[in-house]
Parts: structure tokens; sequence; C-alpha cells
């Protein structure tokens, strides 16, 4: 017996209304699914997709910062100052890389704490620039103090993973 779409069967069922629902329930499912199967990462993919990032990071800073030292302690402190904010930027882009990675469940915590001491460190990066901008130099070595404690923060965090990149290591530059 044919029934029209949109009327009920003499048994009560809209097929309309059943394919919704069942096409729905799939969609939840397949949606569920790949939240879950994205939510599976291990440390190790973690790492292997993190520490490129970190590479390239690291490299440009030391690119970028090479020298600075020596530029400060001889007084170039605006050509200094220059050094840090474009690292700042640096830190900063990979830091927004870093932040869409989809991390280990059980590690979320652990990498939203790293990801914080990163962000302080791309934040110290611009502070230092701005004070050297303006030619205070003892603001500056002020804000170079606290670089270090923040990367030996950050890198307990993340030793688990055991990371060669993606380890701060601010005294290379100050």
């Amino acid at each position: 017996m044919f029934v029209p779409p949109g009327e009920a069967s003499p048994r009560g069922i809209d097929l309309k209304r059943t394919i919704a629902i069942v096409s729905g329930a799939l969609v939840v499912a397949l949606v569920l699914a790949a939240v879950a199967f994205a939510a599976e990462v291990s440390r190790d993919e973690y790492k292997a997709a993190a520490e490129p990032i970190c590479k390239t990071s690291a490299k440009a800073n030391e690119r970028i910062l090479a020298g600075v030292r020596k530029e400060v302690k001889r007084g170039s402190l605006k050509t200094a100052a220059a050094k840090f904010a474009k690292a700042s930027q640096e830190q900063a882009a990979a830091l927004k890389q870093l932040e869409t990675l989809p991390q280990p469940a059980a590690d979320e915590a652990r990498l939203a704490k790293w990801l914080a001491y990163l962000k302080l460190e791309a934040e110290l990066f611009a502070t230092a620039g701005r004070k050297l901008k303006a030619g205070d130099k003892p603001g500056a070595e002020h804000v170079f103090a606290k670089l270090t404690p923040n990367a030996n923060k950050a890198n307990n965090q993340v030793l688990p993973f055991e990371f060669r990149y993606c380890r701060l290591e601010p005294q290379k530059f100050t």
C-alpha cells in the first residue's frame, strides 16, 4: 500500500521522521567517534608533532638573537630591542601552532601549564624589547632575570615528553 510522504502509515510510523532520526543518530555517532579518535593521542605522537614546530622556532630565535648579549653590553640597546621584539613574535607564532595540536588526554593539565609558561616567555621577550628600546638597561636585565626561572618551570612540566627542541633555553641569549 502506497503512503504519501508526510502521512502516517497504517501502523502509525512516519517514514520521514524515522529517516531523520536515524540520520541524526548516525551523524552524532560519527562526530563522537571522530572526537574520541582525536583525543587518543599518545605522548610520542604529541612529541612528534610538537618538535618540528619547536625546532623551527628555536632555530629562528638562535638566528634572531645571535649576538644580542654583546649588543646589550656594548649599549646598542635599540638593535637588541628590535631582536627581542622579533623573537617574541616568533615565540607567539610557535605557541599558536602548539595550541592547535591534539593533546594526550592524560597530559592536558600539564601541557596547559607548559603552554602558559611559553606564553609568558614570549611576553617577557616583548617586555625586554620595550625596556631596551626605551633605554632602560637595568629594567631589561630585571626581565632577563625572570626568563631562566620561567624556562625551568616550563621544562619541568614536560620532562616526561623528553623534548629536545621544545625545551626553553634563554641562557643562550641573555
